[in-house]
């Protein structure tokens, strides 16, 4: 993200400049670029079955109308959208989301997915927005659309924090007899020293945030599902059937995908994203399982 690269810029002070321009990618790349990366939650390492793919997030390119979208129709496509592009995926519907995540409840994944297409922030356009639980049941932040939990933020820290503090009191060029500051021909620090300290930094930092995390989501984590499941089920419409065969959450969960328009979702009022996301949080929570 570039944010990030701007943030790092600034932390770590002006004294990065004695080093060339591949010693800098190279400190920043250690300190920042791929810890940061690994822990926004954008792909998983832990999953290179699956090509990195989030927990309950589906495959960007995943076989058109499968009813399992964890697998993915076109690998390359796929590892350039998560690794170049930073592109998370879509939600899988509830179930198989819930395979991924055991503890997630209904309630949370409505939420969640109201936060993710519904709520606009508090700059009104989505650009900056936050919510305390996401699908694992964690803080996350979304800058312009890109993921950013705690393990991210402790990650930021630790390793822009650590560079910053040695690059600024690495010894700074002396004036000559004439007053004059001369560059060194080379850094006090070894960039090599710089990065693998920058590295330590950023996984300290992430381990404290996804602690904070495992805390959070622990206190947040009920037991037995919430009375608001039944209460709200209560209320709802049950999920109808058009021409006699073809359930209607197919249909909407179709229209939400960019297929489309239906005559019949149209005919009972559902003829907007934001009342086809509503109605879809509505029959997840009749366990129709979309």
């Amino acid at each position: 993200m570039a944010i990030t690269e701007k943030l790092a810029e600034k932390g770590m002070g002006d004294n990065i400049s004695l080093y060339s321009a591949p010693q800098k990618a190279a400190i920043g790349l250690a300190a920042v670029g791929v810890p940061v990366s690994a822990s926004l939650g954008v792909y998983d390492i832990t999953n290179p079955g699956e090509l990195g793919r989030p927990k309950g997030f589906a495959q960007t390119y995943a076989e058109q109308g499968s009813e399992d979208r964890r697998q993915t129709g076109q690998v390359g496509p796929e590892l350039v959208d998560r690794f170049v592009l930073g592109r998370q995926g879509r939600p899988l519907k509830f179930a198989t989301a819930q395979e991924d995540i055991p503890n997630l409840t209904k309630k949370r994944y409505s939420n969640y997915m109201n936060y993710l297409y519904n709520d606009k922030g508090p700059l009104g356009a989505g650009i900056v927005k936050g919510t305390m639980e996401n699908l694992e049941g964690v803080p996350e932040a979304r800058i312009v659309g890109f993921p950013i939990g705690l393990q991210a933020a402790g990650a930021i820290a630790g390793g822009v924090g650590t560079t910053g503090a040695i690059l600024r009191n690495m010894q700074t060029p002396i004036p000559d007899a004439q007053g004059v500051k001369r560059k060194p021909t080379k850094p006090p620090v070894k960039a090599r020293t710089v990065a693998l300290a920058g590295a330590g930094g950023a996984a300290l930092g992430a381990l404290a945030g996804k602690f904070a995390n495992t805390m959070l989501a622990a206190e947040g984590n009920p037991e037995l599902p919430s009375t608001y499941q039944y209460d709200v089920a209560k209320q709802i419409v049950p999920e109808r059937t058009f021409n006699g065969a073809t359930p209607e959450g197919e249909l909407v969960m179709a229209a939400i995908r960019g297929y489309g328009p239906y005559k019949e979702l149209e005919q009972v009022g559902l003829n907007t994203p934001e009342k086809l996301e509503q109605r879809r949080q509505e029959l997840m929570q009749l366990d129709t399982n979309y």
